[in-house]
């Protein structure tokens, strides 16, 4: 059943009623997408608010994907509030909500894609099965809701650097736009595991964007060794207590590990941190640049 919100907002549970709702607006309508598994907070708000500068029609999705959950993850405790995120996406203007019970046939996924590259670094070392869900679910919502743009924050970099593969290795129409970290005041980026924090965690956290700064400064002050970039920031987490799941920095495009920034890379290397802070994991990542050496003092 659709049902509508007080400011319009239309909300879909099947396929078969957001195809519906969508098909009259095809063709004369631009359509921007914003996939998210719900919990939403102010870095949701700001895709939406980035979809609604670039298409005409925005769509949200809130579905929780049991593909890209391990056994051993959160997924029966990962949090559902749908009156909550309603309410945001109402709020901030979206003009179709699709919250489906499962994106998937009762008797299981027969056929699923495969991420052959890009997946076997960063966060798919430790979550080797997690981005072929992720590929899996968003290649179905992008068949039911067919959009011309998607919006994907960019604190999940890797995965948007996946789908922008995936996008262009399957000749897929639609077009993928970044969307930049949001960040709370304190320089944390938001997310929504960092409800799991207590107040002594949630301090501790601080240090990931914390490292990630140092290494930039340190970058920016002509150091081009990326062990030593490291251990800086290695330095600042276990400093207060985080023992880091992975320091790194790697091509912004292709992943591909860097040992030396230079004037090859210099334009398109990034920093990326994920560690456990309590019963949370984050991961965080910020651009990095060297000064060419012969700018420097």
């Amino acid at each position: 059943m659709i049902y509508h919100t007080n400011n319009n907002m239309q909300i879909a549970h099947t396929a078969a009623e957001m195809r519906g709702q969508l098909q009259a607006l095809r063709g004369h309508k631009s359509i921007a997408f914003v996939p998210t598994m719900g919990c939403l907070h102010q870095g949701h708000i700001s895709l939406i608010e980035k979809a609604k500068s670039l298409a005409d029609i925005v769509v949200v999705s809130l579905y929780v994907n049991p593909l890209q959950f391990a056994p051993s993850e959160d997924l029966e405790q990962y949090p559902r509030p749908f009156e909550a995120d309603a309410r945001l996406c109402a709020d901030a203007g979206v003009d179709f909500l699709f919250h489906p019970a499962s994106l998937y046939p009762e008797s299981g996924c027969k056929v699923t894609l495969k991420v052959t590259t890009l997946h076997d670094c960063l966060c798919g070392t430790s979550r080797p099965d997690h981005f072929d869900g992720v590929v899996t679910a968003v290649n179905v919502l992008f068949n039911i809701v067919q959009p011309n743009i998607a919006i994907f924050g960019e604190k999940d970099w890797q995965q948007l650097s996946i789908i922008r593969h995936m996008v262009n290795d399957l000749s897929m129409p639609i077009e993928i736009v970044g969307a930049a970290i949001v960040r709370e005041p304190d320089g944390l980026a938001m997310s929504s595991r960092n409800r799991y924090l207590n107040n002594h965690e949630r301090q501790q956290a601080l240090a990931i964007s914390q490292a990630l700064i140092a290494m930039q400064q340190q970058a920016e002050n002509g150091e081009h060794d990326v062990k030593a970039l490291r251990n800086t920031a290695r330095n600042i987490l276990e400093k207060n207590a985080i023992t880091a799941q992975y320091i790194e920095i790697r091509n912004a495009t292709s992943l591909e590990e860097i040992d030396t920034l230079d004037h090859h890379n210099n334009q398109n290397s990034r920093a990326f941190i994920a560690a456990h802070v309590g019963a949370a994991r984050l991961i965080d990542n910020m651009p990095i640049h060297s000064m060419p050496q012969e700018q420097q003092p």
